[in-house]
């Protein structure tokens, strides 16, 4: 497509858009690039189906000159109600495939270089996980981390859908990605700068706002906290967490894209819209942020996991 140099565009972002909720549908309906050399940077939780996502990234491949999209938990649920019932590892080669036949560069493909306006920069999108390495005070391990989350209630949906096959856990998953995309970032042309593109946060600085803080073990890893500076960083965007905002780290500028559930939304001033990463905004300030609500399910049974 033409402008896929970048020359004369923007590299904007977005995350979270959960298309199942018929207001976030009508959101993504409504992004349209400002320029045709336009690049989307999708940072994960498109949806909780393979037709979710295969419909959404397909509409907007067509609009952006590229689209790079970095996988969130939602993409890699089971849920029973899909047709596509892949789990783990195979479940993501699967949406890796359904990106490639639409245009769309996932974490296995080469990073491209992004050669507008504030360029050359690598845009990588990323893969990584979490590993409950970001736990609360006093809890040394892993598991106790888990069980402090069951006594309170507040419990992932991912501990019920997202199957680590065939890692014997999502933490031992995290380290097989989080050690090769070291590489693959280590092995990029020297000096080149970056932007990361991950769904899962890369420090464990922006969960500190979270109304539960137990939730920030299902947020990412200890073993990224020095990524932005070790990789010249000159952004990094995330999502996630649906607490969108800007904030600085280190002199590097990280940015939460997320849209979130229509009612997080809803009550904001202004609607959901693509964030500009490249070139810099030149009104970029940090925000005040607020906590947020989690993804979590009850533990009385019930028929269907729940969101909150």
């Amino acid at each position: 497509m033409a402008g896929e140099d970048g020359e004369g565009g923007s590299v904007l972002a977005i995350s979270d858009l959960h298309v199942g909720h018929a207001g976030n549908r009508e959101v993504v309906e409504g992004l349209r690039p400002g320029s045709p050399r336009d690049w989307l940077l999708v940072a994960g939780d498109v949806g909780d189906t393979v037709a979710d996502v295969e419909w959404a990234l397909g509409l907007l491949s067509r609009r952006f000159a590229k689209v790079l999209w970095a996988p969130g938990n939602h993409e890699l649920w089971t849920p029973p109600a899909d047709p596509v019932a892949l789990r783990g590892a195979a479940r993501y080669a699967y949406l890796v495939d359904v990106c490639r036949r639409l245009g769309v560069l996932t974490p296995e493909d080469p990073y491209p270089v992004w050669r507008g306006q504030g360029g050359p920069v690598l845009v990588a999108p990323l893969f990584l996980l979490y590993d409950h390495s970001w736990r609360p005070d006093g809890l040394d391990t892993p598991e106790a981390a888990l069980e402090e989350a069951y006594r309170v209630g507040v419990v992932c949906t991912d501990e019920f859908l997202l199957h680590p096959d065939p890692y014997p856990s999502r933490s031992a998953w995290c380290a097989a990605r989080v050690a090769e995309t070291a590489r693959r970032l280590a092995e990029r042309e020297p000096g080149l700068p970056t932007v990361l593109v991950n769904h899962w946060p890369l420090l464990r600085e922006p969960t500190r706002v979270l109304r539960y803080p137990i939730f920030a073990q299902w947020c990412g890893t200890e073993s990224t906290a020095d990524w932005h500076l070790r990789f010249d960083a000159t952004a990094v965007v995330y999502g996630h967490l649906h607490i969108p905002r800007t904030t600085w780290h280190d002199g590097v500028r990280f940015e939460e894209v997320s849209v979130g559930y229509p009612r997080e939304w809803r009550p904001r001033a202004a609607p959901p819209t693509l964030r500009r990463i490249l070139p810099a905004p030149p009104d970029v300030t940090t925000g005040p942020g607020a906590p947020g609500p989690v993804e979590s399910r009850p533990l009385r049974p019930s028929p269907r996991p729940a969101t909150s």
